[in-house]
């Protein structure tokens, strides 16, 4: 083989193989560990309005803290399949209260101490105006989660009779991110893969047509040659 018959050869393995490499890795990787949803209603926002795409990165109930957005399914709770999205307040062991006395004691409590919600869309909506006074401690390996929009949300408001309206860790199916650095890479991945391994075979055949060329000329007579 010619020296640039062996260099496209090896350029078309080395690129071939990268570009496979990171296809399928920015595949896997994308699809394990993260996915998307399109939000319903209005129960999230502003903090999520109707119609917006999120990205979630999968993960285990037991992984979610305080604060989080999750998205979990419910289907015995909420009558559909479909995932559900809402912000954990209370998490195993925590004493979640709400609405009773004056000024900061109207707001929502965990643990003793007010919490503070610069997210909601109507402060006034979680404390008493909207549903009554609750004292909810939340079971280990549950969640007391709400919605955002506590005028226009159906949360663990609406069950505080079953569990203080309280879930299990397992109807969680990942945790809504604002960051989207890793998932950006790994599409990134996907293409560099999507473009590479076309490009790697282009160089393999441009090996092969070198290849043949260089033989061709190798074993064809020279046009002064005397034939016997």
């Amino acid at each position: 083989m010619s020296g640039k018959g062996r260099g496209l050869g090896i350029a078309a393995v080395v690129v071939g193989l990268v570009g496979l490499l990171s296809g399928v890795g920015g595949f896997v990787g994308a699809r394990q560990g993260f996915g998307g949803s399109v939000v319903p209603g209005e129960s999230m926002a502003p903090t999520h309005g109707p119609g917006d795409r999120v990205v979630f990165e999968r993960l285990s109930g037991s992984d979610v803290r305080r604060g989080d957005v999750v998205v979990f399914s419910a289907p015995d709770r909420y009558g559909f399949d479909r995932l559900v999205m809402a912000r954990v307040i209370g998490v195993g062991g925590d004493h979640v209260t709400c609405c009773r006395g004056t000024g900061a004691d109207t707001r929502i409590a965990v643990n003793g101490k007010p919490l503070r919600e610069p997210y909601l869309e109507n402060p006034e909506a979680s404390r008493g105006f909207v549903t009554p006074a609750y004292d909810v401690r939340v079971p280990k390996g549950r969640l007391f989660m709400l919605g955002d929009h506590r005028a226009n949300a159906r949360d663990a408001r609406a069950f505080l009779d079953d569990r203080g309206g309280t879930l299990p860790e397992s109807v969680i199916r990942g945790r809504v991110i604002d960051d989207y650095t890793v998932p950006v890479m790994l599409g990134s991945a996907m293409m560099l893969g999507a473009l590479a391994v076309p490009t790697g075979v282009g160089l393999g055949i441009a090996a092969v047509v070198v290849r043949r060329r260089a033989r061709s000329a190798a074993v064809s007579p020279a046009p002064w040659a005397v034939q016997g």
